[in-house]
Formats: structure tokens, C-alpha cells, sequence
């Protein structure tokens, strides 16, 4: 079933209700194996973020965070749990912060945090995307997240599955054309203020969830939520990067 609100969003089967949010690299796309599986369960949504998918760049200031909850009460769905991988794993932690009210329960996978200190080969592959597209060239940029977010650091690209490259790189590119074609007034503002150092005051049961095979920092980042979080557990998913939800759909 589609509906729109505010956002592209898309709900489908009944039961408990379960709202996920996509990476930075992606959209709701990346949901697809668990789209197939979660509705006969659950009353299931995943949506577009403003600058991803089906959902264009607003020419005002506008916020992720805000958009969830706004989709979240409109569709009825307090109490849902929420599952955000990646920038959307930061988006649901602001989410649950600013409204645990509407949040039963949280599973974070390969989440971004607001104030951790990025490592020296992350600059540089933001360095490296930020020159592709000042040149104007889609393609380098979307490879330079493909190898990095992808393939990760410990495997060359023959060895990571095709179809997910390709797959991962439409989303990507589709994201790049719209983020780079924003009005000059678009913006984006954040739900909540130092997310990072308010982790402590979520009371819901968390899933900490990350890739063997992603970049150090996500470990590292996964690490301080899990033991920050009260009631948290952290889980590692063997033969996953940054991606698990295409790479391993079994376990996830």
C-alpha cells in the first residue's frame, strides 16, 4: 500500500509495527529482502529521507528526525520498534531521544553518531567524494562509496556480489542527483542536539547491530553503544560490511 504524507513511504502487512530507515548510501531500497519477509509479521514501513529515492530536497530547512516522527503519528505507529542502518541509525537514535514515547523498541545497524571523531581513512574517502562530484562526475563519486561502504576495508570489489554493487550504486546515484540539485535554501537540521552524549537516557531494548567486515570506526562506534545504551546488546554479523540487510537478509 502507498500513502503520502510528507515523505515517499510505503506500508505493507499487520501486526506489530516495525518502521525502518536507510543508510546514507542508499534508500528504502535496501529494505528489499526484508520487505519480502517482514509484512507477514508485521505492520511494515520504510520510507525515502528527503534527498533520497522517490523524495526530493525541500527548498527550506527541513530534518530527518522530524520527518519520522511526523510519519510515525501519522500512520498511527507509537509504540512501533524502529530500525536505522547507518546515517538512519542516527536518525532513529535522535527519533528515541526526543520521543521514546513513540518507540518500543530499537535496532541500530552499522549507526552513525553525531560527535564521533572520524578516522583519518574516512576523511579521506569524504575527500575523495566531495572532489568527484566538484568535478560534476557521478561515477567516480558513487565507486569511491562503493569501495569504501561495499566492498569495506578488507575485500576487493570481484569479491563482493555484483548485483548488490550495482544495486547499492543506483541508489547511491540517484541520492547524488537529487542532493545536488537542492535549492539553495535546503538544509538540514537535527531533531536533537549532541546525540551522541544523550544515549544514556534510552530506556527502550536496543540492538546494537555491525558488520565483521565494516570499516573500524562502525565497530568502534557499535562498541560505545552497546556498553552507553542500559539496556543494549551488540551483535556482529559474520560475512557483512556496512551493508548486512543485502549481504546476510537471513539473519538480519
Amino acid at each position: 500500500m502507498l500513502r503520502s504524507v510528507t515523505i515517499w513511504h510505503e506500508v505493507a502487512g499487520s501486526g506489530p509495527a516495525v518502521m525502518m530507515l536507510h543508510a546514507g548510501i542508499c534508500d528504502s531500497g535496501m529494505w528489499d529482502p526484508q520487505w519480502r519477509r517482514f509484512p507477514a509479521e508485521h505492520r511494515t514501513v520504510r520510507c525515502d529521507l528527503r534527498g533520497f529515492g522517490r523524495t526530493p530536497v525541500p527548498s527550506r530547512t527541513y530534518g530527518h528526525g522530524a520527518d519520522a516522527v511526523e510519519l510515525i503519528e501519522s500512520l498511527g505507529l507509537q509504540g512501533c520498534a524502529l530500525v536505522g542502518a547507518s546515517m538512519g541509525g542516527l536518525v532513529a537514535l535522535e527519533v528515541a531521544i526526543a520521543r521514546p514515547d513513540l518507540i518500543s523498541s530499537l535496532v541500530l545497524v552499522g549507526s552513525a553518531l553525531d560527535d564521533h571523531l572520524w578516522s583519518e581513512p574516512v576523511q579521506r574517502y569524504g575527500e575523495a567524494e566531495e572532489e568527484a562530484l566538484a568535478h560534476g562526475d557521478l561515477d567516480a563519486a558513487v565507486e569511491a562509496n562503493l569501495r569504501f561502504w561495499v566492498d569495506g576495508p578488507d575485500r576487493a570489489p570481484d569479491e563482493v556480489d555484483s548485483a548488490i554493487r550495482a544495486r547499492v550504486g543506483e541508489m547511491q546515484r540517484r541520492a547524488f542527483e537529487l542532493q545536488t540539485r537542492a535549492a539553495p535554501g535546503a538544509e538540514e537540521s537535527s531533531l536533537v542536539d549532541a546525540a551522541g552524549r544523550r544515549c544514556a537516557e534510552l530506556v527502550m531494548p536496543t540492538l546494537v547491530v555491525v558488520g565483521e567486515l565494516d570499516i573500524p570506526d562502525m565497530r568502534e562506534i557499535a562498541d560505545r553503544l552497546a556498553t552507553t545504551i542500559p539496556r543494549a546488546e551488540r551483535l556482529t554479523l559474520p560475512e557483512a560490511a556496512h551493508l548486512p540487510s543485502l549481504e546476510t537478509p537471513g539473519v538480519v
